[in-house]
């Protein structure tokens, strides 16, 4: 059970303030969405809008009266629910007798509407965009400190984690999975905050979730946007700016105790401080949190506690001309006592062993400056992340062949760096649409993996890489007809790669240069102003890395490439009926995996071909008297089907992807002694996978289930959850 407290968020409300607003003629939804684009505001509503002309709007206004101009004769009205959020609804009618508390206990809480996601590098409706994507809205204020990727997988259609415990996952998206082991091949999905990639070549670092406002999946290979090493997607954290007219402040707490194993804990605090009003503001996050282990090791009980701690810090100023600056300072240091591993199916036991520690720390710092007015907006961005990856494993059975006499632990440090740089310019005109930049960025990975015994220590592996991507790309959206679009997008090159690996004896130098152009096309209909269909091209390269070959010898391995098909339906109506449906297929070649060898190391190998195909369903259904269903199904096969020589395998799956899974979720909003009320019940299972396609290490991985129910009330400005 977890139970969970969030103090008043709200210290001090100022002023609405006027600002410039420039507003096309065009559809109501399209005009909220722009409108929620250009005031930083969130504009949300039970259900869809109606389908009607408005008119253009431009001037210096408040956020009410564009509202007010937008809505005039819709028979809707808009009503501030926050200190950036805004609520349209029904207006009263004339003869309704009943009292404002009666209204508000009937009504339902708001669902955001319109979505505007930013991972396609521009602000645009989520019913505009013709590829998959799935989005996670976080309430504003309240505690994300429970909330991390494992909580986002849950909610996602295919999404899957190797389940390595915390800062030890990979991630993959649509069955395009290498390894469930974490060797150094860059990772098939690209971890985004904001503007700035964090990860390149490392695991996931399990960011928690705290004041972060949304979380965009892009499914399929992104490489005309985000170029090498996004076969798989994109997994794009948008943290909350700095709010230069508001005072804001929030405390949560938490605990939980787990059946058979440690209690756990979990504290955060938000803070946003307006420096110079509307001018320079100030937010500021920090969290720490405790997970309490399961599993005994001998004598030591729940052996594998972890424990995550965060700061972070934005700061906000309009400099002037439409121009803003953003700066963002961010950290994070998870610390796991042992793994998590046990020897039996459904054992929370395990026999005595060493200690198998693991730690992974980042750090981030991040600078932006765009201008979202004026026709034209810039986007200016760099961000640089330091990421240390440390693991102690057990050494003192299966490690007597590299000659070291009475071997006790093995370990295995990483340390990453990513310099990330991007210069953008895109507009929107009417149904018109184009995006252009140029970006840099620099990769540097280090592992050391040293054998120790109690007297002297031996070095296994001393792996030196460094990356640059140098790459010019673009994209635009043409009508072709009154109800349908083309959009073309690709991304031209440049990747060179050079390392220092240390071989049998010798240190070995290897350089690759490769030059490529990867495109996307794809084709949307709009059968009405709810609904859109696609069919989209998607395409993928990944880096060339290094493995050994049999002699001692290390090679420069093949780069992955990977393009994909797919055809998709989203719907948005009127109630608050959300339904999307996606079929997919991929074609891998070269495929780079990181395969446990036989004296217990991770060597990278080119395993050969692969495919990947699919079909995923997702829905929102309201329901009678603030009732809501929420569920989701996906079905992946995904497979190995040649090996590196070019014979044909079969019932070779690629590792970690369930080949299906489903979940379900009832809730029920009510007003329960004047308080808002929130309870569900949730259920998930997940279906079989495999280990590796390796037959000697395969093992059956998943068939299981998981189930929550959870209630929330909202009382005199505190959050009490359960």
């Amino acid at each position: 059970m977890t139970v969970s407290v969030l103090c008043p968020q709200t210290v001090e409300a100022r002023e609405q303030a006027r600002q410039r607003i420039d507003i096309p003629a065009s559809k109501l939804s399209q005009a909220i969405a722009e409108l929620s684009r250009q005031a930083k505001v969130s504009i949300g509503m039970q259900g869809g809008l109606p389908s009607r002309p408005t008119p253009a709007i431009h001037g210096e206004m408040t956020v009410q009266q564009a509202l007010r101009l937008l809505l005039r004769g819709t028979g809707f009205v808009a009503r501030r629910a926050g200190p950036t959020a805004w609520r349209i609804e029904q207006a009263p009618a004339i003869d309704d007798t009943r009292s404002a508390q009666q209204v508000a206990a009937s009504s339902p809480l708001p669902a955001p509407q319109p979505i505007v996601v930013t991972a396609s590098k521009r602000d645009m409706a989520l019913t505009d965009l013709p590829l998959a994507i799935s989005v996670a809205l976080l309430p504003s204020g309240e505690s994300g400190t429970r909330d991390d990727t494992n909580s986002i997988a849950q909610a996602v259609e295919g999404l899957a984690l190797t389940g390595a415990g915390p800062g030890r996952n990979r991630i993959f998206l649509r069955g395009i999975a290498d390894s469930a082991f974490n060797g150094e091949s860059q990772s098939t999905v690209a971890i985004v905050l904001d503007d700035a990639r964090l990860t390149y070549a490392a695991p996931d670092p399990d960011i928690r979730l705290v004041d972060m406002e949304r979380v965009e999946v892009l499914k399929g290979p992104q490489g005309s946007l985000y170029g090498t090493g996004a076969l798989g997607g994109i997994y794009h954290l948008v943290s909350r700016r700095a709010q230069l007219d508001m005072l804001t402040a929030s405390v949560s707490a938490g605990g939980s105790i787990v059946s058979s194993g440690a209690a756990d804990y979990s504290v955060s605090a938000i803070a946003n401080l307006p420096l110079v009003s509307d001018k320079l503001g100030l937010r500021l996050v920090g969290y720490a949190m405790r997970e309490g282990g399961w599993i005994d090791t001998g004598d030591r009980s729940n052996s594998n506690s972890t424990r995550v701690s965060g700061l972070r810090g934005a700061l906000g100023a309009n400099v002037g001309e439409g121009w803003r600056l953003d700066l963002t300072g961010f950290a994070q240091w998870t610390e796991s006592r042992d793994s998590s591993y046990s020897y039996a199916p459904h054992a929370r036991t395990r026999p005595a062993q060493l200690p198998e520690p693991h730690d992974n720390d980042l750090r981030h710092l991040a600078a932006r400056l765009s201008r979202e007015s004026g026709g034209v907006d810039i986007v200016v961005s760099t961000g640089m992340t330091w990421h240390e990856v440390n693991d102690t494993l057990d050494a003192t059975t299966g490690a007597d062949n590299f000659g070291l006499a009475n071997p006790q632990t093995l370990t295995d440090e990483r340390r990453f760096r990513v310099w990330d740089n991007e210069l953008r310019f895109s507009r929107a005109h009417g149904r018109w649409r184009w995006l252009a930049g140029v970006t840099w960025l620099n990769a540097r990975q280090h592992l050391v993996s040293d054998l120790e015994s109690l007297q002297d220590v031996l070095i296994i592996d001393d792996d030196r890489r460094t990356t640059n991507d140098l790459a010019v790309f673009g994209d635009i959206t043409v009508p072709i007809a009154a109800q349908v679009a083309l959009d073309v997008g690709a991304r031209l090159f440049r990747s060179e790669t050079v390392e220092q690996r240390m071989g049998r004896a010798v240190v070995q130098r290897l350089e690759r240069v490769r030059m490529g152009l990867t495109p996307s096309f794809s084709i949307s209909w709009r059968p009405d102003a709810t609904s859109l269909a696609w069919i989209r091209y998607g395409s993928a390269f990944r880096s060339g890395g290094s493995g050994g070959a049999s002699d001692g010898a290390i090679e420069m391995l093949k780069g992955d490439e990977l393009a994909m098909i797919e055809a998709g339906w989203r719907t948005d109506r009127t109630g608050g009926l959300r339904l999307e449906v996606g079929t997919w297929y991929g074609w891998w070649e070269n495929l780079q995996s990181d395969q446990l060898q036989t004296n217990g190391l991770i060597e990278t190998r080119n395993a050969g071909k692969a495919f990947t195909a699919g079909a995923e369903v997702s829905a929102t259904v309201p329901l009678a008297s603030g009732w809501q269903f929420e569920g989701g199904a996906n079905y992946t096969m995904a497979k190995l089907h040649r090996n590196e020589l070019g014979f044909e395998l079969d019932d070779s799956h690629l590792p970690g992807v369930p080949e299906y899974t489903f979940r379900a979720r009832l809730g029920h909003d009510f007003m329960m002694a004047g308080a808002p009320t929130r309870i569900s019940a949730s259920l998930r299972y997940v279906g079989p996978s495999r280990l590796s396609f390796d037959p000697q290490v395969d093992r059956p991985m998943g068939k299981f289930l998981e189930s929550r129910i959870s209630a929330n009330v909202k009382l005199r400005g505190f959050s009490i959850s359960a």
